[in-house]
């Protein structure tokens, strides 16, 4: 059984996924992929250099991230061409990872770490759908204290993920992360006792 998590951006999901991990889930985490198939010299980065040329690249063949982050957060086009170019790869691996577990131990929970589940259509590929929740309001605060970034740059990057009352709405499961760490992690253990 393979559950997708998800969240929006600041909600805290790889808090959770660290507490799953904590109870004996296998999280296999979309990010740690991404960066990996955007290594120097990967499929990943030479598509990327091809589409959207050298200036995105710093003189040791690494991804300037921050770059790439400002141009595919302000230009829609430019985000769902990388996610073309990007989200095939991390599938796959995905994928690869997974049956690797599952040939070792069967009976493992397998959690799906990614942040654009929905958006990217890929719930097709998970059996269920936990979501980390917490209201906008909540999601702005963090971000700010966070990232530092200017309001314009908060709603720019939160507008671009499907709303987070969505995605409780669509969740089959729930993990309310607004109040403490401890009321957040009696939930996740509850949830792990429920799909153990």
């Amino acid at each position: 059984m393979i559950y997708g998590l998800t969240g929006g951006i600041a909600t805290g999901k790889s808090t959770v996924a660290n507490m799953f991990r904590a109870l004996g889930a296998t999280i296999i985490d979309a990010d740690v992929i991404s960066r990996q198939v955007v290594e120097p010299n990967t499929i990943g980065a030479r598509r990327i250099r091809e589409t959207f040329g050298e200036q995105f690249f710093s003189s040791d063949g690494s991804l300037k991230r921050d770059l790439m982050a400002k141009i595919i957060f302000s230009d829609p086009n430019a985000r769902s061409q990388l996610n073309e170019l990007l989200h095939p790869l991390i599938m796959d691996e995905m994928g690869k990872q997974s049956e690797l577990v599952t040939k070792k131990n069967e009976e493992a929970v397998l959690i799906w770490d990614i942040p654009l589940l929905y958006e990217e259509n890929l719930t097709n590929f998970v059996q269920k759908v936990i979501v980390v929740y917490v209201p906008e309001q909540m999601q702005r605060i963090r971000l700010n204290l966070r990232n530092n970034l200017t309001p314009e740059e908060i709603t720019s990057r939160i507008q671009s993920q499907l709303s987070i009352e969505e995605k409780k709405r669509l969740a089959d499961y729930i993990i309310d992360n607004s109040g403490s760490v401890q009321q957040t992690n009696r939930q996740v253990v509850a949830l792990w006792n429920h799909l153990t």
